[in-house]
């Protein structure tokens, strides 16, 4: 395969984001540690104020539990349905672990503990913070923000992409990338000419941020197409007994009119993301189907990369939208892939993208000069 450049540009940086850190958990104790310096320095008295500390904790508690209170008598008459008929399960859902329930009781003896100076009655201070509890529960004011909401879900692996990237890996990936380069082997020995490099035997998976697959991909762009179909693999699955598996190999031109030959398709479970954001029904919005592809490729991503079997038979290719004056956006796209995979002469560090061909010297123009000495050396050859 020819050792010349090729002349596509670098594809732009994808923003993919990555898992939550415990920013907002340090950022927390930041905070407390602010306040508790602006109490010092405002010099109350210290049992006042942790009798007082104690009381909106205990407040704090109560309402946890007056909520706990109110979503179980929803949750009674769903106890065969949601909960196997167990009240118990329905009680341990409903209200908190007992973190909350022994902070209350070592609040109490706080409060009982230390000194009253300001005689106020506990009993009315919690019934007020009751009250405040319920009116906020009862009116909806108290809802957990996006980026809440957001965590949660990222965190208890409940995404709709994660569901989406698993069964993809677990129904398809899992069964066909195995034996992928065998079948890539097979055709190369009946066709030594096409698969001149190793190194892009592999599927190519294409995976768009805006979730527009196409069936054909000769429509998608001009300068891909159809070559042939490789090696079936044929097996009994969920009850069909000769369920096939197949891929396709396609051909790419650049733009010296050169070809290029791999195996390509979409992910297409970005294909039920988009007919979900398509559907009333399943309520989700543009931005949310975004965020979703995004989670698909990183969380795909992740599932591959701790999968023995499949590693070094599998390309990711996440892009995202293009503008209308570009040409031939998808095959300029997997180039850059196929020619990143063939032409790289150095180690790429892990998290860093290599720079584009042709904006970067080709490694026969480099010439390392490597002293054996300890003292410095000129750079130049003649000395100087």
């Amino acid at each position: 395969m020819s050792r010349q450049p090729l002349c596509v540009g670098q594809p732009s940086p994808l923003l993919i984001p990555q898992p939550r850190g415990g920013r907002a958990q340090r950022a927390g104790l930041l905070l407390l540690a602010a306040c508790g310096a602006a109490l010092c320095l405002a010099g109350q008295p210290l049992a006042p104020t942790a009798r007082s500390l104690a009381s909106h904790l205990m407040a704090l508690q109560v309402g946890a539990l007056l909520k706990g209170a109110c979503y179980l008598a929803e949750e009674i008459f769903h106890l065969q349905s949601r909960h196997h008929g167990s009240f118990w399960r329905a009680l341990c859902a409903c209200f908190p672990p007992r973190w909350p329930t022994l902070t209350l009781l070592l609040c109490g003896s706080a409060y009982a503990a230390l000194p009253d100076t300001d005689q106020q009655p506990l009993g009315l201070h919690l019934i007020l913070a009751s009250l405040g509890q319920l009116l906020i529960l009862s009116l909806g004011l108290h809802t957990p923000s996006a980026v809440e909401i957001s965590e949660m879900s990222e965190r208890s692996k409940q995404n709709v992409a994660h569901g989406l990237a698993w069964s993809y890996y677990i129904g398809y990936l899992k069964i066909v990338l195995p034996r992928l380069k065998t079948s890539l082997e097979e055709f190369s020995r009946a066709n030594p000419n096409m698969l001149t490099c190793r190194e892009t035997w592999k599927l190519h998976i294409l995976i768009p941020l805006s979730c527009d697959v196409y069936d054909d991909l000769e429509k998608a762009d001009s300068n891909i197409k159809y070559l042939t179909d490789l090696t079936e693999t044929t097996l009994p699955r969920a009850g069909t007994k000769k369920r096939v598996y197949k891929h396709s190999l396609y051909s790419i031109k650049d733009k010296d009119n050169k070809l290029w030959h791999c195996a390509v398709e979409f992910a297409t479970p970005l294909q039920s993301l988009h007919a979900m954001s398509q559907d009333e029904c399943a309520a989700l919005s543009r931005e949310e189907r975004l965020e979703q592809a995004k989670l698909f490729y990183r969380t795909l991503e992740e599932i591959l990369k701790g999968s023995k079997e499949c590693a070094g038979t599998y390309r990711l290719i996440a892009y995202e939208g293009w503008g209308e004056a570009e040409t031939h956006p998808l095959s300029r796209e997997i180039l850059w892939h196929l020619w990143q995979q063939c032409h790289e002469e150095y180690a790429v560090q892990e998290g860093h993208q290599p720079p584009p061909p042709g904006s970067t010297l080709c490694s026969e123009e480099l010439n390392l000069q490597i002293s054996t000495s300890d003292l410095p050396q000129p750079l130049r050859s003649d000395g100087f």
